[in-house]
């Protein structure tokens, strides 16, 4: 028996119970899902490239006597979810006002409907206007207002990633200005979820890593940011989750590379990244998120944290000294750093993490700095830093193991951001 599965197994299921399937061959379970909001359901998925899973919904609903809203299957979000798509996708909704909204794709298309199921329920009576709707809590806040309620929605993921068929948040993109912005509110989580790991046999390795390197940041930056008066059990859920994550992501990722049908790895990194939408349920993220959020034109989301992670690592370094010694742990076990974790403190235990964690982002072909990124150039950092000032971000500086202000950014961010450019841990400036 894989204890590790069993691990990661036993904390989803105590965690979503029968809201959420998941594991190899669960896709034809989702018509039964569908049938308890009745007929009619709008199904947004790409036809072409995931054409065959495309079919399996449709059959899957036909099975259970469900139709689809409009005849047809409604197009995919874009990646990062553009604000275009969202206005979109609630206008099929606007017009045929389905029973339930059946999202299936990866996290562009689940946040892209989670954003244009809240339009299309509320924007009559508060705004259509998707910018309004960035920061915590304003879609609850609204539906209590106005004693509506949104359509059902059931989250059909189809890449191990972000794990958006889990959670609270929405991300959505601005193309023409390169930014993304976060919605974060209880009321949009998907009323269920189903997860067929076979699926991403058929996604890209690079989509696939992406995924991975999402994992790890979601896992380590809530672990890494829940604040000590957080009750001890709470603690030790995030650090269950936060391990298990970890090591499924950095034992099995190197083996989807080699071999992109090893399902063994794929349904680990599956679970990983579901751990993920997990840990920010439990807590919030915080650095490497938000700085990925001005970085949606040059990489992926994922991809863009990962080579965020170590650096905030060594930053926060004497604020979390515990849980760098964890995750450390998990990067020697696999070979990634060599020091002696339990004879190191602050940013000297943060540069050993670090390494660790760079080595083992090049042992998986990601880049480890931002100059790495085919696009770079360092007018990016000044776009990184003044968005990081902007109010609805601010959030995502509450939520640091050593929270700032953003009178502090350019003094404190800024040396993390160059630093991550260069590659150069040792410039990097610490709060004590």
């Amino acid at each position: 028996m894989n204890e590790l599965f069993e691990k990661s197994r036993n904390l989803l299921s105590r965690w979503k119970g029968d809201k959420y399937i998941f594991g190899r061959g669960v896709l034809p379970q989702l018509g039964k899902v569908a049938a308890q909001f009745g007929k009619n359901a709008l199904v947004i998925c790409n036809t072409t490239y995931m054409k065959p899973v495309a079919d399996q919904v449709t059959a899957a609903l036909k099975g259970a006597g469900v139709e689809l809203a409009g005849g047809t299957i409604v197009p995919d979000a874009g990646p990062n979810a553009p604000r275009a798509d969202v206005y979109r996708i609630e206008t099929w909704i606007l017009h045929y006002k389905p029973d339930v909204i059946i999202a299936v794709g990866g996290g562009s298309t689940i946040d892209a409907c989670k954003a244009a199921n809240f339009l299309a329920t509320l924007g009559k009576d508060i705004t259509p206007e998707v910018d309004h709707w960035f920061g915590t809590g304003i879609v609850s806040e609204a539906l209590k207002k106005t004693g509506k309620k949104l359509y059902p929605l059931i989250a059909v993921e189809t890449s191990a990633s972000s794990g958006a068929h889990l959670t609270k948040y929405s991300n959505i993109t601005d193309p023409a200005v390169g930014q993304k912005k976060l919605v974060v509110d209880e009321g949009i989580v998907p009323a269920y979820a189903v997860f067929d790991y076979d699926v991403t046999a058929s996604m890209p390795v690079p989509v696939t890593i992406d995924g991975a390197l999402d994992s790890i940041a979601h896992c380590f930056e809530v672990f890494t940011g829940l604040p000590a008066s957080v009750p001890q059990e709470k603690q030790d859920l995030c650090a269950s989750i936060c391990e298990a994550a970890v090591e499924l992501t950095v034992q099995y990722a190197p083996r989807v590379i080699k071999n992109p049908k090893d399902m063994e790895a794929r349904e680990a990194i599956g679970m990983s990244t579901d751990l993920g939408g997990y840990a920010i349920m439990v807590g919030g993220t915080h650095g490497p998120h938000m700085t990925s959020f001005s970085l949606v034109n040059l990489t992926g989301h994922g991809t863009a944290c990962g080579i965020m992670n170590p650096y905030y690592a060594v930053f926060f370094s004497p604020a979390i000294e515990k849980q760098l010694r964890i995750v450390g742990r998990i990067f020697k076990k696999y070979g990634h750093l060599s020091e002696d974790l339990e004879a190191l403190k602050g940013k000297d235990l943060g540069i050993a993490v670090a390494r660790g964690m760079i080595a083992f982002g090049r042992s998986i072909n990601a880049p480890t700095t931002l100059k790495d990124l085919p696009k770079w150039d360092d007018s990016y950092v000044s776009k990184i830093l003044e968005a990081a000032k902007d109010p609805q971000l601010d959030m995502k500086l509450k939520n640091m193991p050593v929270p700032l202000t953003a009178a502090k950014i350019d003094e404190y961010m800024g040396p993390v951001i160059r630093a991550a450019v260069t590659g150069d841990l040792a410039g990097i400036k610490v709060m004590v």
